[in-house]
């Protein structure tokens, strides 16, 4: 197997970052691969930083003893997260909110059967979540409603002086984007993007592979979410009042590419030494929920009334700083197997998820040890990669979390974050980034395609190479 330098060859790499000389027409030494055409791209507003305003970017949490966590929603996704939050050594679940007051009641007797402090009750109506967070005993807010209460409820609670953790995505319109970071600069407190499969086992390994150089200069990477969708959009029961399937309704984006994009990005050191800089996007016909209904759907059901507009494979072509291309697809309305893609290549290699027949699922081809033009099982990598948290609580994770454990991660790593006064892995520069492409795909199609310019939400400190996902091992504070 090739031999891996004991100092990663991205710290070696970075010094040239630091200094900020892979900036656009910084000479010979920064002729990379651009868009097409530059000057065709569609400007993008970028407010500037309010005086006395400040960047979150290498601010450390608080240290908290304990971390005291209020939920608000709890359909499918918070009610499931509930219980793995109270899992988490150091961690309690102190208030629980949903419109409807019966999933908080459940959800509280559920912890409680546990023997968790049953967390104090909110629901009812629209704002019982500004109730909670009245609350002095909530040091973070989870928020797992529809995606069209995220800004506002995460924007609140990042005001009531609570750290925020947002199910994807944080927002869908590059105004809320930037109100989200310049809220957060303001109070001084962060906003995360609750992006699981930032933690995924073989994602953390292929961030490790990326960093320590085995792929050699990464080039290109490919990330989305596919998953058919479909049977559970036309549910009346798995996404309340429809709002899901609703959004295809009444939008054109690419909605939730960011479980395979954040990966990408993260293996790029995007905001960390490169970033995006612009975004073009194509869309297929909207043909599949159509079809679905057609074939599946009683004609006494109210999707009867409503006309799909949002196209079966969203795909965005987002170019970086450096010249590398990302490849960013959605598609939830077509019959396949699911994928998150999770793909990376460089000058002396590449790696694909979800295409290989190993048992870790994935597949990869690297010189000098491979040819013959032959994938080779990922396996042997994944294990020599395999990042420090899922050796630490990769079982832990396997009995409380979801998604193959790395929800448990996810949260596992927050906590350890606050309790330990840590910098977190994922910040809100990279929160508002990563969702960045739902509204420029939108201002892309209806452009016919067009290149749009990708906001620098970190007004410039992008240059600066920085640890992220890629952390050092650390321990858990012990429980008093």
């Amino acid at each position: 197997m090739l031999e891996i330098p004991a100092v990663s060859r991205r710290l070696l790499l970075g010094g040239a970052l630091a200094t900020g000389a892979v900036m656009a027409g910084a000479g010979a030494g920064a002729a990379h691969a651009a868009p097409a055409d530059p000057a065709a791209a569609l400007p993008v507003a970028s407010p500037r930083r309010a005086r006395g305003q400040k960047t979150m970017t290498g601010v450390p949490f608080a240290v908290h003893e304990t971390v005291r966590v209020g939920l608000i929603g709890l359909g499918n996704r918070g009610s499931g997260m509930g219980e793995g939050w109270a899992a988490v050594p150091g961690c309690r679940v102190t208030a629980v909110c949903d419109t409807r007051a019966n999933r908080a009641k459940n959800l509280a007797d559920r912890l409680a059967a546990r023997g968790e402090p049953r967390p104090a009750e909110y629901g009812g109506s629209d704002d019982a979540y500004a109730q909670m967070l009245r609350r002095d005993d909530i040091d973070l807010v989870y928020i797992a409603t529809p995606w069209e209460f995220h800004h506002r409820q995460g924007k609140d609670a990042l005001l009531a002086g609570k750290h925020v953790i947002v199910e994807l995505p944080v927002a869908t319109e590059l105004d809320e984007l930037w109100d989200l970071v310049d809220t957060s600069e303001r109070t001084r407190r962060h906003l995360l993007l609750a992006e699981n499969c930032s933690y995924g086992r073989n994602e953390l390994a292929m961030l490790k592979m990326a960093h320590d150089g085995l792929l050699g200069d990464v080039t290109n990477g490919h990330g989305g979410y596919l998953h058919d969708l479909r049977s559970l959009l036309f549910s009346d029961t798995y996404y309340t009042d429809a709002w899901r399937r609703l959004w295809h309704t009444r939008s054109t984006a690419s909605f939730y590419a960011m479980h395979g994009l954040a990966p990408v990005a993260a293996a790029m050191d995007i905001n960390r030494g490169d970033r995006m800089t612009a975004l073009r996007a194509t869309a297929t016909a909207p043909k599949g929920l159509a079809d679905y209904r057609e074939r599946f759907v009683d004609r006494s059901h109210p999707s009867w009334k409503e006309t799909y507009i949002n196209g079966d494979l969203v795909t965005c072509l987002i170019d970086t700083a450096k010249g590398r291309v990302i490849r960013a697809e959605h598609d939830v309305s077509s019959p396949r197997p699911y994928s998150r893609i999770n793909s990376l290549a460089g000058s002396r290699g590449i790696f694909e998820d979800y295409a290989g027949t190993s048992s870790t699922g994935g597949r990869i081809y690297v010189e000098p040890d491979h040819g013959g033009h032959s994938w080779r099982d990922f396996d042997a990598y994944r294990k020599e990669f395999d990042h420090w948290l899922w050796k630490k609580i990769g079982d832990d994770a396997a009995n409380n979390g979801g998604h193959g454990g790395m929800d448990y991660v996810l949260q596992w790593r927050t906590v350890q974050l606050m309790r330990a006064g840590l910098v977190p892995d994922i910040d809100v520069y990279d929160s508002a980034t990563w969702c960045a492409p739902i509204p420029l795909s939108v201002m892309s199609l209806a452009a016919g395609g067009r290149p749009v310019e990708v906001p620098d939400f970190t007004r410039g400190s992008w240059v600066n190479l920085r640890t992220g996902l890629d952390s050092r091992e650390s321990s858990m504070p012990p429980v008093a």
